[in-house]
């Protein structure tokens, strides 16, 4: 499934310089002369401090062991080494570790958070085995739905040899019964008929083959619309707001610890808005996610104008150089215009701040809530400018079709899919993975 934030363009690298000569200190246009070699082929320290570039400090222990120097040994005089004999091994075996240069080699405690211990080959291995882990819990998301639909379909092709339409009347209670949604439906009948009567679908594998390949025609080209990624948006705008939108209860507080747990796990810098000063549990459970995943939170009191909640943040952001600012908006249903229009000005003090702000308006939306979900798009769509849905509760509902029924009906794109309760089990939705995991 890939990485979850692609923003930043290809493979970000840390360089260490190992390999760079040490910087030349200019005098009057002449390049100062190079320190002295020591014996041991090695440049003594500059007599004057030289300008380097400032390191991140890291964790104890994720270095390689130092080399030991003449100043590390005791100012006792050492004594000569004795003979080796042939019948003191360990004898020998000391007098070699004393004589050699120290090899670095891996330990438990030669670890590195940047990976860097790990050779190319073994990088690979542990990206793909993510990438199987999060590829078969998606699967699992998606079961339920996976046993109303395809089950279904099965149990209606038992002793049939043909397809009538007595058959496809039972396939489109089977399809609205996920969720799929009526007008959805009803197109993906109508390309079935055509296959039949082109004689192209005339058994179960080939009706199951025409309906995935018309499912995921339409999750495609849903991506159209939108925002399908945060590429779409130039790196050198910053920081990349996401604001988060929808009605009380449908998961939205979770959402966005999760986006933020997952998008910092990648090497971002991210910030959290409280802008939702309406609830007034609402900034408490966000400040709970912030200290969970560690991402610092920007809040007011309660009452506190969200639009003045946002502009602070934008500042902050911008002062810190965060990378993404998420904000949390109070869950609001369509027919409260103060509300939207409380939205609205926080959408103009966004793009006042950053070019193009908010980049997504994301609606978070209740699998199991099915078409009553898709008629809150609706609404958000007309007024908040959503751009992109996060579909929560995937794995709890055998009614997970909607995902379709919105690509279809709002042509908006799934964006992310909430398939469990953990901090990482928010993952980017897949349309091909989705759609071979409803038919497996």
């Amino acid at each position: 499934m890939g990485l979850f934030w692609k923003r930043k363009s290809g493979d970000q690298f840390v360089s260490l310089k190992l390999n760079e000569p040490l910087a030349e200190k200019v005098s009057g246009g002449q390049p100062e002369a190079e320190p002295p070699a020591d014996p041991r082929g090695e440049l003594s320290p500059p007599s004057a401090p030289v300008a380097a570039t400032v390191v991140e400090p890291v964790p104890a222990g994720t270095g390689p062991t130092p080399v030991p120097t003449e100043t590390a040994k005791p100012k006792t005089p050492v004594a000569e080494p004795r003979p080796i004999s042939a019948s003191s091994p360990y004898e020998a075996a000391q007098t070699d570790v004393v004589r050699q240069k120290p090899v670095l080699t891996r330990s438990p405690f030669a670890t590195s958070v940047l990976g860097l211990n790990l050779s190319m080959e073994e990088l690979q291995a542990q990206e793909a085995a993510l990438e199987q882990e999060l590829s078969a819990r998606f699967r699992r998301a998606v079961s339920a739905t996976r046993e109303s639909l395809s089950e279904r379909l099965d149990t209606v092709f038992q002793g049939l040899k043909q397809i009538d339409e007595n058959l496809l009347d039972e396939l489109e209670e089977a399809l609205i019964a996920a969720d799929i949604g009526v007008a959805t439906t009803q197109h993906i009948l109508e390309t079935v008929r055509r296959g039949v009567a082109r004689k192209q679908i005339n058994d179960l594998e080939a009706l199951k083959r025409a309906i995935k390949d018309e499912l995921l025609k339409i999750l495609r080209q849903a991506e159209k619309q939108g925002v399908a990624s945060e590429t779409s948006i130039p790196e050198n705008v910053s920081p990349y707001v996401m604001m988060i939108v929808g009605v009380n209860g449908v998961g939205k507080t979770t959402t966005i610890g999760k986006l933020a747990q997952r998008i910092k796990a990648e090497g971002n810098d991210v910030l959290i808005c409280a802008a939702d000063t309406f609830r007034a549990a609402a900034a408490d459970q966000l400040a709970i996610w912030a200290e969970r995943t560690g991402v610092p939170l920007i809040q007011q009191k309660q009452g506190t104008d969200p639009a003045a909640v946002l502009f602070d943040s934008l500042k902050a952001s911008k002062a810190r150089g965060s990378d993404v600012l998420i904000v949390d908006t109070a869950g609001r249903l369509h027919n409260k215009s103060n509300l939207m229009a409380e939205l609205e000005k926080m959408k103009r003090v966004a793009a006042r701040e950053v070019a193009g702000a908010p980049h997504e308006t994301l609606l978070v939306v209740d699998a199991i809530t099915g078409q009553n979900g898709l008629e809150q798009a609706r609404q958000f769509l007309k007024v908040a400018g959503v751009t992109g849905i996060v579909l929560t509760k995937l794995d709890g509902t055998a009614k997970g079709g909607i995902a379709v029924a919105i690509a279809k009906e709002l042509s908006l794109p799934i964006r992310y899919a909430g398939i469990g309760e953990k901090v990482d089990d928010l993952v980017v939705f897949d349309p091909e993975l989705y759609v071979n995991g409803l038919f497996e």
